[in-house]
């Protein structure tokens, strides 16, 4: 399509006041992101205890996440699922799908040693992860 002769191109101004405030609210942003799922400091203005509590429930969905999109997860840890899950989502950052988070989250388990799972637990997690199971 062209322009109409004579007419010139909108060309954005570059307000330094303005891209100064998007600067702060996107830092502030992913101060709170980082909050919110991984349990840093709250930022400066915000409720520690609202933001804690918001945090634990972040967490507990994407463990029912977890156990809907992998049940052959629950299955084989039992009552085991949930604080080992829970564990997990605090100190890794969902990345990538669901489906990959559970793959990854058996990773973890099996990464983890003896000490995480039991020796038919581990067979049960390699079945599981090779889509045996």
């Amino acid at each position: 399509m062209e322009r109409p002769t004579g007419t010139a191109e909108r060309v954005p101004t570059r307000d330094p006041e303005v891209e100064a405030a998007r600067q702060r609210l996107a830092v502030a942003q992913t101060a709170l992101l980082s909050a919110l799922v991984t349990g840093t400091p709250a930022p400066e203005g915000f409720d520690r205890a609202r933001l804690r509590v918001q945090r634990r429930a972040l967490a507990a969905k994407r463990v029912s996440v977890l156990a809907k999109v992998a049940p052959g997860l629950p299955a084989l840890l039992g009552d085991g699922f949930r604080p080992r899950a829970l564990a997990y989502v605090r100190s890794h950052p969902l990345t990538g799908g669901h489906r990959q988070d559970a793959a990854r989250f058996a990773r973890h388990l099996l990464d983890g040693g003896r000490a995480a799972v039991d020796r038919h637990t581990r067979r049960q997690l390699k079945r599981w992860l090779r889509g045996e199971g």
